[in-house]
């Protein structure tokens, strides 16, 4: 959960909807706009800690602060 708590807490106020899906088989797929971020089943490991957050940050871009740190 630690993924859906740095995403949340670092991008609430741009996220409109956060969907946590269960799986066979260890599922971990990450889906932004319907935009694959991050496969388990493709790169054939876990994300790292914090991985899933930079993808993110690198997605919506720099003009977009994280949460509490912008105007």
């Amino acid at each position: 959960m630690s993924t859906t708590k740095d995403l949340l807490t670092n991008y609430q106020h741009v996220i409109e909807s956060l969907t946590l899906y269960t799986g066979d088989k260890g599922v971990f797929d990450v889906i932004v706009d319907g935009e694959i971020l991050f496969s388990k089943h493709r790169e054939g490991r876990y994300a790292e800690p914090g991985e899933i957050l930079e993808l993110f940050s690198q997605r919506v871009g720099p003009d977009v602060p994280r949460y509490g740190t912008g105007d």
